[in-house]
C-alpha cells in the first residue's frame, strides 16, 4: 500500500482575488459551492423574470469538449448560455471574458470568476496567447468554451462581423462548435443600463459543426468566422 501524500494547492500563498485572477484556477470547494448556489438562483431568476426559453437544447453535445458561439448584446448572454448546460458541467464551462473589463476590480473579479467561471481573454495585448490557452482548455476532455466572436456587445440589434480569432481556434481542431442565437437579451439588459428589465429572452441552439478538415491559416480562419456568422444569422431568421 502506497503511503498517503497531501499535495496542497499551488496558490495557497495568494489572496483570494489573486487566486481567482489566475487561470487555470486551482479547485476550491467553497468557490464551487458558491457557484452552484448562484447558478440555481440565476436559472430561477432567468426563468421567472425573463421567461427564458431554450430551443433545441438537445443539439448540445452530451459529452466531450466543445465550443459554443453566440451573438452578443448583453451581460445576460453568458448567463443564458450557461443555463442551457447541465449543472454537472457547471465547473467545466468557461465563458471567454475581456480581461481589461471583467478583471479590473474586486466586484467584477468575484462576479466573473465565482459566478460565471470566466476565462480571462486579452483582446488587445496578446490575443494569440489567449487563443492558445483556449486550445489547451479544449484539449482536456469535457470542457466547454463559450465565445462571443463579435468581440463586444452590440447596441443596434444587428449582428456584427465575427472576428477571425474564432476561426484560428477551430481550424483543424477535432472538437465541435455549436452556433447559438440569443433573442431579447439586448432589450432585457441593454449596454449602458445598470439593471436588467423584465423582457422575454429566447435562446436557440443550432446544430454542431466541425472544421477539422480545414488547415490552420488566415484563409481558413476567415472562412470559419464567416460560416459561423451565417449560421447564427440563420438561427435569428428562424432557420435550424
Amino acid at each position: 500500500m502506497e503511503p498517503w501524500q497531501y499535495d496542497p494547492a499551488r496558490d495557497l500563498d495568494k489572496s483570494l482575488i489573486d487566486r481567482l485572477k489566475c487561470f487555470p484556477r486551482e479547485p476550491d470547494m467553497l468557490v464551487y459551492g458558491a457557484r452552484l448556489a448562484a447558478a440555481l438562483l440565476m436559472r430561477g431568476w432567468l426563468g421567472v423574470y425573463h421567461r427564458l426559453t431554450i430551443v433545441n437544447r438537445e443539439n448540445l453535445p452530451a459529452s466531450g469538449s466543445f465550443v459554443i458561439v453566440a451573438n452578443h448584446a448583453s451581460h445576460l448572454d453568458a448567463l443564458c448560455l450557461l443555463s442551457a448546460l447541465p449543472l454537472r458541467r457547471l465547473h467545466r464551462a468557461f465563458p471567454a471574458a475581456a480581461q481589461d473589463y471583467f478583471f479590473v476590480s474586486v466586484p467584477r473579479v468575484l462576479l466573473s470568476t465565482v459566478v460565471v467561471n470566466a476565462l480571462p481573454f486579452q483582446r488587445r495585448a496578446s490575443p494569440l496567447q489567449s487563443l492558445s490557452i483556449c486550445r489547451q482548455l479544449l484539449d482536456v476532455d469535457g470542457n466547454v468554451l463559450l465565445i462571443f466572436p463579435e468581440g463586444t456587445r452590440a447596441t443596434n440589434g444587428e449582428l456584427a462581423q465575427f472576428k477571425p480569432g474564432v476561426g484560428l481556434l477551430l481550424a483543424g481542431a477535432d472538437f465541435p462548435v455549436v452556433p447559438c442565437y440569443l433573442e431579447g437579451a439586448g432589450k432585457a439588459w441593454p449596454k449602458g443600463k445598470r439593471f436588467p428589465r423584465p423582457r422575454t429572452v429566447r435562446l436557440t441552439v443550432g446544430s454542431p459543426r466541425r472544421y477539422s478538415h480545414l488547415s490552420p491559416g488566415k484563409a481558413a480562419a476567415l472562412e470559419i468566422a464567416g460560416d459561423l456568422q451565417n449560421a447564427v444569422r440563420e438561427l435569428a431568421s428562424g432557420g435550424g
